[in-house]
């Protein structure tokens, strides 16, 4: 069992960066891939990006493509989302998730709410 738990969101304005953070606790971190994923109101959950366990290998949802960088710090237990040139179509839930494998999430946090205005 993997406990998650996301911080960083808040209100910005479009053009502006956020870093997210999540702080993960359970089982060993670093055996887990780690992602983001997002939901919008009114509309599905989306993945947003994911991690392999070592941090070598990324991918990303091509609408965040060069705005968003996932990271992680196996030493603190954490996964970063850093967000820059936000625009009002992120604003969302964003939600930490954690699996055996990229693309294969068992653990999700409760997520944190960004707001982008226009």
């Amino acid at each position: 069992q993997v406990q998650l738990v996301e911080s960083g969101g808040g209100l910005v304005q479009a053009g502006d960066s956020l870093r997210l953070s999540c702080a993960a606790s359970g089982r060993t971190f670093d055996a887990y891939a780690m992602g983001w994923s997002r939901q919008a109101p009114g509309k599905e959950r989306e993945f947003v990006a994911d991690i392999s366990w070592s941090g070598a290998h990324t991918y990303y949802l091509d609408s965040v493509k060069g705005r968003f960088t996932i990271s992680r710090d196996n030493a603190k237990n954490t996964v970063y989302l850093q967000m820059n040139s936000l625009k009002p179509e992120d604003t969302a839930v964003y939600y930490c998730a954690a699996g055996p494998s990229m693309g294969v999430m068992h653990y999700w946090g409760k997520g944190t709410l960004v707001t982008v205005s226009s």
